[in-house]
């Protein structure tokens, strides 16, 4: 809680953590835990959990409670907490967005609903009702549409930024990066934004972004952690050389759906029991595999060390 009262604060990478299971399909709260601690060791400037690589929509509302008590408990105040607690429906936002305020969360990442494809006055609408029934708690939207089939507009941002006081930012996860401009032109430096796409993590900085809630700090966290340092002190050099040598850790990362190739590689790490994913998804195919070591091979200069936080047993 220490930084909501500031959510400019909440700057750098921002580690989008996966939900480990159980080989038996479990949510494996000891391996969450394990994961902060090597996010916080391996320098991540705060944590997220429960968007789209935290599996949300393959778990219960209870289990996505639990999961946000537990990170929250871990992280502590040592940096911010901004976990995912939107849904589709609206009764479970405010019940997942509800758990996060009493746990402490600096803020609530909300995806657009999905599926519906709701309008831009609906979104408004959507926005609007949960920010006004958390006056004190920072709402940030999630802008992921290769996932909702909705795109939450540059003018809506604008709208919601204008309105409500505690709408402070958005995660933009498109790979249309003029709307990224569009939506800091029309918004000014005091909207917080951050880039769900990894590709334009760095990018994002030369136009005012505040950080990046990118997959790759799942297994390079030192290293997405430092291209921004390096970014926020001017050494475009070192930023660019570290935005280019993860390329292929991000390309095993979407191998085959993401989470999948990610979670096996902290299952051969020994940072998590299992690297079992939930139905739909499918554990990565063989053919996945031969691309996946591959990639690995190629980014392994990346790689964040487990070593200190192999879980007994992985």
């Amino acid at each position: 809680m220490k930084f909501r009262s500031n959510p400019h604060q909440i700057r750098g990478s921002i580690a989008p953590l996966m939900t480990p299971f159980t080989a038996e399909g479990a949510v494996d709260h000891d391996a969450l835990r394990n994961l902060v601690e090597w996010q916080l060791a391996s320098g991540s400037h705060g944590i997220s959990l429960g968007g789209s690589t935290g599996e949300p929509s393959a778990q219960t509302v209870a289990e996505r409670a639990e999961a946000i008590r537990t990170v929250a408990t871990a992280v502590g105040d040592r940096v911010p907490f901004m976990p995912g607690t939107g849904s589709a429906k609206l009764d479970e936002t405010i019940e997942l967005t509800a758990a996060a305020r009493d746990a402490g969360a600096d803020a609530a990442l909300i995806i657009t609903p999905y599926y519906s494809r709701p309008t831009q006055e609906a979104l408004y609408r959507w926005y609007t009702t949960v920010a006004q029934e958390f006056p004190d708690l920072p709402i940030v939207a999630y802008n992921v549409p290769s996932r909702t089939a909705v795109d939450i507009a540059p003018e809506t941002v604008a709208r919601l930024f204008r309105d409500l006081d505690n709408f402070v930012g958005v995660k933009e996860t498109t790979k249309d990066f003029e709307h990224f401009s569009r939506v800091l032109h029309l918004c000014g430096p005091e909207l917080l934004v951050w880039s769900g796409i990894e590709l334009l993590c760095l990018p994002l900085l030369s136009l005012g972004g505040a950080g990046f809630v990118s997959a790759t700090a799942n297994i390079a966290p030192a290293a997405t952690a430092q291209m921004f340092e390096a970014a926020e002190a001017g050494n475009l050099e070192l930023a660019r050389k570290i935005h280019y040598g993860l390329h292929p850790l991000v390309d095993l990362l979407f191998v085959e759906t993401n989470p999948a190739p990610g979670k096996w590689v902290l299952e051969q790490q020994g940072l998590i029991n299992s690297g079992h994913v939930r139905p739909p998804l499918i554990a990565p195919t063989e053919a996945g595999l031969v691309q996946i070591r591959s990639l690995l091979a190629a980014g392994s200069d990346y790689l964040t060390s487990p070593e200190g936080f192999v879980i007994k047993g992985a």
